[in-house]
């Protein structure tokens, strides 16, 4: 009998509906819609796969169809390729509240970096939906049951966020390397690049290697406490949205700052719990990863906290802090490896703040320049 071996080719981690950063459909969920959304897989297959998570939802969420196909321009998709989904031989599909199902596979071929559309159907009223918040690529909305329309007309509502959709898988005859899961926060999900332009440091990164690369950042995450806009803390999420994905061989660990920033800046209510940490707080926290890369048999790579001087979140205190934990991860050698991004990121003349040619305007996050230079750095420690 053969076994088919599958490898995850794209994914999105899942998030308790809210207002989020910019406005969405995941409070008010869904009714006789038809959601079509576009992502790009980073590794090749002939067969494919989707994932669906209904973890937030608090009864069965009810999808009438799915249909994939290889994506054309905007809502359209190219004739020929659109194929019907079924779930355990059927085209509907009910997932249990807190659960997450996936698709039988069908036959589609893909090259990596192609980009694929997910058309799903949803004739009931859903509640509120299980998203992804900052998916920074246009998702498209119609009234009625549009699966099968290629043209993309119907689709006049759009928004930058994914709903229900966490992954896509893919499998061939040509064995993918092991992938490189990107765990982290807004650095991670591309908070600062160019919407439709996949220029988020996981896509320069995929454009750079045979790997499979797949972005499990949620912006606002914090490494130690959980949120209600932006994810649950690292540990409680770790297995789900990236050890657990078919094929991880490497994670990229890029994640503390708003553990140290979120109580520096007072005047924002989403930044709540916003306790005062300490480096040790910070590096018992990431310990628990590591611990849990090390069982899965997965390398785990260290990136130290980019400067963020002259940002809402910078205070003496931070420094601090920020300084005390990128001297461990730099000394410790408890990480496989380490990335130094602070030292890379940093403005030659203040190496406490980003590099102005790498700077999004906020000071905080890399703009699709800085996203480059990061992904250019990590490809050796692959």
């Amino acid at each position: 009998m053969t076994t088919t071996h599958w490898t995850a080719a794209w994914t999105a981690s899942p998030q308790l509906p809210s207002t989020g950063f910019t406005p969405n459909w995941s409070q008010e969920g869904f009714s006789d819609h038809t959601v079509r959304q576009v992502l790009r897989v980073t590794a090749a297959g002939d067969r494919v796969r989707i994932r669906l998570s209904n973890a937030y939802g608090t009864s069965p969420l009810h999808i009438t169809g799915v249909a994939i196909a290889r994506t054309d321009t905007g809502a359209a998709v190219r004739s020929g390729t659109l194929r019907h989904l079924t779930f355990g031989g059927r085209r509907s599909v009910a997932v249990p509240a807190h659960g997450q199902t996936e698709s039988d596979a069908a036959e589609l071929a893909l090259e990596r970096l192609d980009r694929l559309t997910v058309t799903l159907y949803l004739a009931g009223t859903t509640g509120p939906a299980t998203f992804h918040a900052q998916g920074f690529t246009d998702t498209y909305r119609a009234e009625g049951d549009h699966r099968d329309d290629v043209t993309g007309t119907p689709f006049t509502g759009t928004t930058q966020s994914w709903y229900y959709l966490t992954g896509v898988d893919v499998s061939g005859p040509r064995a993918p390397q092991p992938g490189a899961v990107l765990f982290g926060d807004s650095l991670t999900d591309g908070f600062g690049s160019t919407p439709n332009a996949d220029r988020r440091w996981s896509d320069a990164l995929a454009e750079r290697t045979d790997r499979p690369v797949l972005n499990a950042g949620i912006g606002g995450n914090l490494l130690l406490n959980d949120s209600a806009w932006y994810g649950e803390r690292s540990s409680a999420r770790f297995h789900r949205d990236a050890l657990d994905l078919p094929g991880a061989g490497t994670v990229v660990l890029l994640q503390g700052l708003n553990d140290i920033g979120f109580s520096e800046a007072r005047d924002q209510p989403t930044y709540k719990p916003a306790p005062a940490v300490s480096a040790a707080e910070l590096i018992d926290g990431y310990r628990t990863l590591i611990r849990a890369a090390r069982a899965r048999g997965v390398r785990i790579v260290g990136a130290t906290i980019l400067p963020f001087k002259g940002t809402t979140h910078w205070s003496d205190r931070a420094a601090k802090v920020s300084g005390e934990v990128n001297d461990w991860m730099r000394e410790s050698g408890e990480f496989d490896a380490v990335i130094d991004f602070h030292r890379l990121m940093a403005d030659p003349a203040d190496p406490d703040r980003l590099n102005p040619a790498y700077a999004y305007e906020d000071g905080l996050h890399p703009n699709d320049a800085g996203y480059r230079v990061m992904a250019e750095a990590v490809v050796p420690l692959l």
